[in-house]
C-alpha cells in the first residue's frame, strides 16, 4: 500500500544543549515525526536517554508525533513510561519481551500506535502471529546501539519482502527504516518499499539542515 513518506529525524544526534529548538527546526524545515532512541546499556552497548525527555518536549509545545523506539530489555515497565509521558508510537524489539503479544497489548492499551523492531539477522517471520496487532515495522539497516553506523546493503531486499508481507495482510502498516539512511540512498530505501525513514546524522549533523531535509524530499519526489 502507498503512503505518505515521513522523515523521522532521531534526537540521538540533535544538540541537547537546546533541544527543544533543534526539534522545532527540523520539524519547521518539512520534517513530521520526532524519533527517540531509546537505549540502556544491557540490550544495546549505549545508553541515551528516558521518558523525562519525551515529556520535557511534549511540555515544550511538540506537537509532531512522537516514534519511541525502545532498544531495552526487560521491555514493558519502559513502554508504560513512554506512554504515559506522551508518546504516539511505541516500537521494541520481539527480542526483548518474554511475552511478545503481552507486550504489544500494553502498547494498545495506552492509545499508541504498536511497532516491532527487526534487527538485521531478525527473520520477518517473527511478525507472523501478531501483524493484526502492528501499525509499522521498523526494519534495522544497521545494528542497534550507535549513531552514524553505514547502511547494510541486504536490508533492501528484506524491506522488500517485508512489503511483500504486510502488503498480503490488506491492512496498512508502516515500513520505517533506521540505520545509515541518507539523501544519497533514500530513494532506493523508499523503491524497496520502505514510507518512514528514521534519520539522525543525515540530518543533524548537516551544515545547513534545512537544505539537506528539502534534498531528501526531492529525492524522493
Amino acid at each position: 500500500m502507498k503512503n505518505e513518506f515521513i522523515l523521522s529525524p532521531s534526537i540521538l544526534s540533535a544538540d541537547f544543549a537546546k533541544l527543544g529548538d533543534d526539534v522545532n527546526e527540523v520539524l519547521a524545515a518539512g520534517c513530521q515525526w520526532v524519533h527517540f532512541d531509546v537505549m540502556d546499556n544491557h540490550y544495546v552497548p549505549n545508553l541515551s536517554f528516558g521518558p523525562m525527555i519525551c515529556k520535557a518536549l511534549k511540555d515544550h509545545g511538540i506537537e509532531a508525533p512522537i516514534d519511541v523506539h525502545l532498544m531495552v530489555e526487560p521491555v514493558d515497565d519502559m513502554i508504560e513510561q513512554f506512554a504515559k509521558a506522551g508518546a504516539d508510537m511505541i516500537t521494541f524489539h520481539p527480542e526483548a519481551s518474554k511475552h511478545l503479544h503481552r507486550s504489544l497489548s500494553i502498547i494498545q492499551d495506552h492509545g499508541c500506535k504498536v511497532g516491532l523492531a527487526l534487527n538485521p539477522a531478525t527473520p520477518i517471520e517473527v511478525l507472523d502471529e501478531v501483524l493484526d496487532m502492528l501499525d509499522m515495522v521498523l526494519v534495522m539497516s544497521v545494528n542497534p546501539g550507535f549513531g552514524g553506523q553505514s547502511f547494510i546493503p541486504a536490508t533492501l531486499d528484506k524491506i522488500t519482502r517485508l512489503r511483500e508481507k504486510l502488503d498480503a495482510t490488506g491492512r496498512n502498516i508502516r515500513i520505517s527504516v533506521d540505520g545509515g539512511v541518507n539523501a544519497d540512498n533514500v530513494r532506493k530505501v523508499a523503491d524497496a518499499g520502505a514510507d518512514t525513514f528514521v534519520m539522525g546524522s543525515a540530518i543533524f549533523n548537516a551544515e545547513n539542515r534545512s537544505a539537506r531535509i528539502a534534498q531528501i524530499i526531492a529525492n524522493l519526489s
